[in-house]
Formats: structure tokens, sequence, C-alpha cells
């Protein structure tokens, strides 16, 4: 399924005057709103392509309805987003589960649609059917030095497909630990991982990176061989300057300070970017911002400060990826409300006066510094992130739009009631 212009113009036709008249009073409060629209429309995040069909958890997995059956579809899918919400301009793709058999077509059709390619992903924290040794042990950390090249392979092999498709960096997860005391030598393991990192470092293009994910528990709940910020940025930093540390906002204990985190990678010139999503509880890979919004100002906030610190294209310089699993929702719409999420938060943060902010905190005033970020916090930013996507091309309303096009139907009946996309 293509989305038409002229049905999204239909759509804006219907809401602009009440569009407009929300607009004109938001703008008028924001001494710099065009600056900040031109930002936002140049803000785009990654759609990985395992968050296409309906997600699941270990007790099992109901899936939905026109889920992409192959990497084509889960493109198309992709490109629907985009059309709608003109944000959502580059997948991500996950190996060995989209394999690129015919790469002329999948970068013509991706090229067709507007968009371009992000981060590979491996995966070793799965045994495929056509593999030799398990990974249920472990992977790049294994005792077993075969099943370790083994894992080394499987790396390389994803830079190799990436290449095809024009991608330019790795992000590299992994669920090696223990599940028991004793079970591993801490050290021994760390160092086994960094061992096999540093052969797929080598096989690197020149102009790619690699991004280095960390978790504290799960699927191992006792211990993870990266288990956080510290362990990836230290393994980043022994691999070398084509190493950095991705935060997924989803992978941390529920204390941890994750704004402080992103401080300090990016004042060592260590962050990679980010797997966007939410929780209540640890993983739970939630839409983002539908739990803790305030969190994700914050993060906004250090990050944009940073960036203009350092002069870096708010839109480039870092990735930006959501990474979700939607048990119950219909996953395109999820993913529609998760992308503006993030570009309100974005623009949320945008709005921070940071010279305020600078004075209150130079003066140790924590009334005035929270003064200044509520405020930007609680500012509706909703109509300034509405006339960006409107002046992209895009949708006013994405999920209203999404649903008065009968999108999912439409899907349907294309590809039959029974499809399963693949993923977790």
């Amino acid at each position: 399924m293509q989305i038409e212009k002229s049905f999204i113009s239909a759509h804006n036709d219907l809401n602009l005057s009440a569009h407009q008249r929300r607009f004109e009073f938001a703008s008028s409060q924001i001494a710099n709103f065009d600056s900040i629209l031109k930002k936002i429309a140049a803000f785009q995040i990654t759609i990985p392509s395992w968050a296409l069909g309906t997600g699941g958890t270990r007790f099992g997995r109901f899936a939905g309805a026109g889920e992409p059956r192959t990497l084509l579809e889960k493109i198309e899918d992709v490109g629907i987003l985009h059309a709608i919400n003109r944000a959502s301009g580059s997948i991500s793709l996950h190996f060995p589960w989209d394999s690129v058999d015919d790469s002329q077509a999948i970068r013509t059709k991706a090229s067709l649609l507007d968009l371009r390619f992000d981060a590979v992903n491996s995966n070793t924290f799965q045994d495929q059917a056509s593999q030799q040794l398990s990974y249920k042990f472990g992977s790049l950390s294994h005792v077993d030095k075969s099943v370790r090249r083994q894992a080394i392979e499987h790396n390389i092999e994803t830079i190799r497909q990436g290449e095809l498709v024009g991608s330019k960096a790795l992000s590299l997860w992994l669920s090696d630990g223990s599940c028991f005391p004793g079970q591993v030598d801490f050290r021994r393991s760390f160092e086994r991982a960094l061992e096999s990192m540093q052969q797929i470092y080598l096989a690197l293009p020149a102009d790619w990176k690699m991004f280095i994910e960390y978790k504290a528990f799960e699927p191992n709940t006792y211990s993870t061989t990266i288990a956080d910020w510290g362990y990836s940025h230290l393994l980043a930093s022994k691999l070398g300057k084509k190493a950095l540390t991705l935060v997924d906002l989803g992978h941390h204990l529920s204390s941890a300070n994750i704004e402080q985190i992103v401080a300090i990678l990016m004042m060592e010139g260590k962050l990679a970017g980010f797997h966007f999503n939410d929780s209540k509880y640890a993983d739970d890979d939630l839409t983002v911002g539908s739990i803790n919004p305030y969190q994700l100002f914050l993060v906004f906030c250090e990050l944009v400060r940073g960036m203009d610190e350092q002069k870096m294209d708010h839109a480039q310089d870092l990735a930006w990826m959501i990474d979700a699993s939607h048990n119950v929702k219909d996953p395109l719409e999820d993913l529609l409300q998760s992308v503006e999420a993030i570009q309100i938060a974005y623009a949320q943060a945008l709005l921070v006066d940071s010279a305020a902010l600078a004075q209150a905190q130079e003066a140790s005033d924590p009334v005035a510094a929270q003064e200044v970020l509520q405020a930007a916090f609680r500012t509706d930013v909703r109509p300034l992130v509405a006339e960006a996507r409107r002046r992209a091309g895009g949708a006013l309303h994405p999920v209203a739009c999404f649903r008065s096009m009968e999108v999912r139907a439409n899907l349907i009946a294309e590809r039959g009631s029974l499809t399963r996309s693949t993923g977790l």
C-alpha cells in the first residue's frame, strides 16, 4: 500500500482551521518559533524492521494481521509511516531476519519511498535453524572459541549485508551473562567479549561506526557481560574512536539517572545515540513517552545542550531510533505515537532558556532551575510539531489520518489476516 498525497491533503484541509488557531496562539508565545520549526522538520527517527509486527513477551505473542512478510513489505510499512509523519525517513535492519537477497531492488524500493538505511543489527541472542553451535551459554564471551568464532563471523556478515544497502553502522547487543552465581568468571567473560569485538572492529569499513548497547539484566538474571553504560564505555574506549555507547532507555534499573549518563557520554564524545521506548518496571519496551514524558524531556535537555556546546548537527550527528514492542497495539499506530512523543520532547527541550538555567545552576538556586525547566516542559508544543509536519507534507494528526485511510484494513486485504512478521 502506498499513501497518496491527496489523502493527506484532504485530512489536513478538514483540520486546518482549528490547527491554525492553535498554532497562532502557540507561536505567539515563542520568539524563535521559525527556527524551532525547521529543527523539528529536520529531525528524523529511525524505525526498526522488527517493530513493524506485533511484539510479544516470553509467555507468548498474539500476532496481528496484515503484518509485513518480507523485507520489501517492511520497507513499504516504514514508507507509510514516513508519508504520514514525514519524520520516519530511515529503517534499521536486523540479521538474519532481514537477509538481503536483491540489494538493488531493496535500495530502489527505499529510494522511491524517500527512505535510507540506518544501523544494522546482529543477532547472537537466539539460535537459528542453520547455525551449528548454540548461544545458550553466550556468544562473543563464550568459553568455547568455536562459538565465539561463529558469533564473530555473523557480525562480520551483518556488516557486509549492511554495506549492500548503504548502512554506516553496526549495532551490537549481547545477551551474554549468567543466571546463577559462580556460573561464569566475570573478568574472563569480559576479556573474551573484548577480544571478539576487536576482531569485529577490525572488519568495520573506514566510514563505519560500532554502537555498543548495554543491559542490566534479561535474559540472564544474575549478571550480564555488558551490564551498564560503564561496561559499554570501557569497551568502546578500548576498541577505538569508531566505537560508541548506545543508550536504550529501557535498559536501566529503575533508579538510574539516564539524563546524567547521557551528559557524561556526550562530554566524553562517546554517545552513539538512542533506542527510544518507555517502561514502568524495566525493559518493557512501551510506547515512547507513555509512562514518563518528563524524563524523556530531561534527557533531551542534556542532548540539546550538549549538541549545541559541541556544535553538532541535531539531526545527523547522533543515531535516533525507536525500539519498542507493541503487544496489544497496532504496530504502525504505536510507532506514529512514539515518533510524535520524541518530537514533542525535543521541541520542549529547544524552548529551555539555557542562559537562565546556567545562571540558576551557578547560583545554586534549585527553585529557579526548576522554574526554567518546567516552563518549557509545560508549554504545549503540539501545534508546532503539527505545523512542522504539515509544512513537510505530513498529516496534522497522524493516528487519525492513519485510521481515516483504513491503512490496516488495506494491508490485511493485500497480505491476509494470518501474516506474521519476523522478530520477537
